[in-house]
């Protein structure tokens, strides 16, 4: 699903990834963990192709990356994979079901297909009675599964995370871990997912250790 291979990314002087390899597959659940400073969300970053190495090749689906024009890495990105974040980046203005649909408006599907789409999956995760609540209107833990259902509404190749359970109570980040394994039986979903919470570090079938730039178990 995923292959990195000799990963380099440096910030001026500082150089933040050093020769990072890594394969993901499909259907996994792979957790980056480390102290602050070790390189996981710029790994994250790089792999959902926010930001692009220095040197290093990158494939997903046996698609190398690095060879993608700015406007097709964009299109892929849309299409093919889906982000989770500690906030939930919700638009105030717009209702859950909304700015669930906003991804696929991008990607061109028809606002019928988008709207009904965007309520099977609101449905899914619990949120059947609040589609039509604004952001403001939900709870935090409501809020980030609107997040997750915004994540999965192309049905992306991958979902990335970073600290997404990072800005909940205990018992919210439960659900939410919770759900993650749940989404992964029922479409086989892969997720790579940075945290530092242990308890969700634990129910992934994988957990990298980053510490300097590097993958050191």
């Amino acid at each position: 699903m995923l292959k990195a291979k000799s990963i380099y990314k440096s910030y001026g002087q500082l150089q933040i990834l050093k020769s990072v390899d890594l394969e993901v597959k499909r259907g996994e659940i792979v957790t980056i963990v480390g102290a602050s400073g070790a390189g996981k969300s710029s790994l994250l970053n790089i792999l959902g192709t926010l930001d692009r190495p220095d040197s290093g090749q990158l494939y997903i689906n046996d698609i190398e990356l690095s060879k993608l024009s700015n406007k097709n890495l964009s299109d892929f990105r849309n299409r093919k994979i889906g982000f989770i974040f500690q906030f939930h980046h919700l638009l105030a203005e717009f209702t859950a079901l909304e700015n669930v649909c906003i991804p696929a408006f991008i990607a061109g599907v028809s606002k019928s297909d988008a709207e009904k789409r965007s309520a099977e999956l609101l449905d899914l995760l619990g949120l059947k009675d609040r589609m039509s609540h604004k952001p403001n209107e939900l709870s935090g833990g409501e809020q980030q599964r609107v997040a997750v259902a915004r994540a999965l509404i192309n049905k992306p190749a991958l979902i990335f995370a970073d600290e997404p359970s990072g800005n909940l109570d205990s018992v919210n980040a439960l659900e939410l871990h919770e759900l993650f394994i749940k989404l992964r039986k029922e479409f086989n979903q892969t997720f790579v997912i940075v945290t530092h919470n242990e308890d969700l570090a634990n129910l992934s079938d994988r957990t990298v250790m980053m510490k300097d730039g590097l993958i050191i178990q």
